[in-house]
């Protein structure tokens, strides 16, 4: 079970780090050189469309898989095996705090501004902030991911 949980817990935080990361480094400086009308609403459709099963299963996974595994049969691992899933665990929970906290609201705010008139300020107001909070909670992701990638690999 505590290895199912683990290769679970691989999968989901590797590949929910993945995406963030895309969106970090292809996604959001493609949209950095469209206009602001173009930007607004293709960013108002990119948070309709993300929060699908596909992504709620990683997302939740990438928290639920390393947590849970940390106390279900821990003495299958060390001490250091345990210590790093937990440690993944609040890395991705500090990245989901991150996403409730910071950008969804920023995500409602944008999609409340709609037909407004005012799509630079939309994006002024959105941008820089959601970008800055986005780097934050990938680089959390990443750390989830190596956390629970060592600990797998050291329990072999």
């Amino acid at each position: 079970m505590s290895e199912a949980l683990e290769i679970l817990a691989l999968v989901c935080t590797g590949l929910y780090a993945g995406y963030m990361l895309a969106f970090l480094s292809g996604v959001m400086p493609a949209l950095k050189e469209v206009d602001d009308a173009s930007f607004t609403l293709l960013m108002r459709i990119v948070n309709r469309k993300v929060p699908g099963p596909l992504f709620m299963f990683l997302f939740l996974g990438s928290l639920a898989f390393p947590a849970v595994s940390v106390f279900v049969a821990p003495e299958v691992r060390d001490g250091g095996g345990t210590v790093l899933v937990g440690a993944a665990a609040v890395c991705a929970l500090v990245g989901h705090l991150i996403t409730s906290g910071g950008n969804v609201p920023l995500n409602n705010a944008l999609e409340s501004s709609r037909g407004r008139g005012d799509e630079r300020g939309a994006r002024t107001a959105f941008e820089g902030r959601w970008n800055a909070l986005h780097a934050v909670r990938t680089l959390f992701a990443i750390a989830a991911f190596v956390l629970v990638a060592v600990a797998v690999i050291l329990a072999r």
